[in-house]
Parts: C-alpha cells; structure tokens; sequence
C-alpha cells in the first residue's frame, strides 16, 4: 500500500491532488482525536488536568507568574486549581497581556534581578507557557525558582507553531526535558515530576515539577521516566 502510494504521489498531475487528499484526511482525524481525546490531546485541557492532580498538595503562598488575567482560557481561573493555598498573587510584566490598569498583582520583569522581598517569599511558583517567549530564558527560570521557597511548576511548549505579536512578546524556545532539567538544576532544584502530552493530534506541551528539597517538599511524586517527547507525534 505504502509503496503504491509512493508511486501515485510521484506522478506529476495526480500525485499533487493525492498530497492535498492526504493533507485533508489528516486534518479530519486530527480534529476529531481533539473532540473524542480533548483531554490527551488538547494541550491547555491536558495541562490543566495534569495542574488540578497536584495543587491541593500545597497550602502555602502561590504566584501565577506572568499570569495575565489568571484564566485557564476553559472558563476557570488557575487560583482554583489551589483550592489549600494560603494566599493567592498573579504577577506580569507591562505590555499586552500584561499588567491592566486598576490590577492589584505583582510586577515582574523576569529578564531583569528580583526585588529582594519577593525572595522566597513563596511556596510555589507556577508559571504556563511563557518561557518560550522570554529570550534570557536561564534568567526567568532563575527569576521564577528565585520567588519559590519550596516548587516550581513549568509548562512549556515542546512542538508548537512560532506565536508572537510585534512589539510585544517574541518567540525564542522550546525546550526538551532534559534542558528544563539541567536549567532547575543549576537553581538548586530537583526535577521531581515531568509528562506530556505527546500526540500526533495537536500542539505538545511539558509539564514539570521541580523542588528545592524533595525530602521536606509538600509535594510527594512517585518515580517518573523522563518523556521521550515526539515518539507518538512523530509516529504518524
């Protein structure tokens, strides 16, 4: 079959007509994996599962770093997803979807040094999908393990279409496992807890827990392999 198709692909009238066929029937089961999977295959539904197993297992100080307006672009708001934290704080920077007027978070640049009173001033740090969008990424990692006084969570895109709006945020990164790892680690955290999403079906994004201390961390994780990301994505 393989190599019939190979052959029709070649030809030069038909063949481009059997390339735009494969591309369509690609994108039909693509979309419909995203409606029957939406929670496997979408990538916000799945990391924000993936964020609701573990929140409760904190109950101190949580900031949503570079957070925008804190939703969950399903309807929710991530404060929710800590239903035990003590206190509750969005950070952003200025520009779009940055501080608004008449917000009451936290001004971070992550590119520049930390004011010494947001030092540790917090359990855990959580911080969606911006990373990628920050050029001096070893600085944010550096700035957002720095506000953390216990764990860090990251999620981060690994396969993604370039996204970014002139003049205000770009589109620099996407890091492996192992490069988020060896980063956390050169902050004095261990990378406890790492997944994806790995589908051929959508975007495929990285969720890792790192900790300052695994032995007195709120946070308990069972052994985990590191995802060999692009497996199944690339399977098809």
């Amino acid at each position: 079959m393989e190599t019939l198709l190979v052959g029709l692909l070649k030809l030069p009238v038909i063949g481009r007509w059997i390339d735009t066929l494969c591309a369509w029937q690609y994108r039909l089961v693509a979309a419909a994996m995203r409606r029957a999977r939406r929670y496997d295959v979408r990538p916000r539904e799945w990391s924000n599962r993936e964020l609701a197993r573990i929140g409760a297992a904190f109950d101190g100080a949580v900031i949503n770093v570079s957070g925008w307006r804190d939703e969950d672009q399903r309807g929710g708001h991530y404060r929710d997803y800590f239903p035990r934290a003590a206190s509750y704080t969005v950070s952003n920077f200025k520009g779009t979807r940055g501080m608004e007027q008449g917000d009451d978070g936290v001004f971070i640049d992550l590119e520049a040094d930390l004011p010494e009173s947001l030092l540790r001033r917090f359990q855990v740090a959580y911080n969606h999908t911006t990373l990628e969008h920050v050029f001096e990424i070893r600085k944010a990692i550096e700035n957002i393990c720095a506000l953390s006084d216990d764990a860090v969570i990251l999620v981060t895109p690994f396969l993604q279409s370039v996204h970014f709006e002139e003049g205000a945020f770009g589109d620099y990164w996407r890091p492996t496992p192992m490069c988020m790892t060896r980063i956390l680690a050169d902050q004095g955290f261990t990378t406890v807890y790492q997944a994806a999403n790995d589908t051929p079906w959508h975007y495929v994004y990285l969720f890792t827990v790192a900790v300052r201390d695994p032995a007195s961390s709120r946070f308990k994780a069972e052994s985990f392999e590191v995802p060999v990301i692009g497996a199944r994505h690339f399977s098809v």
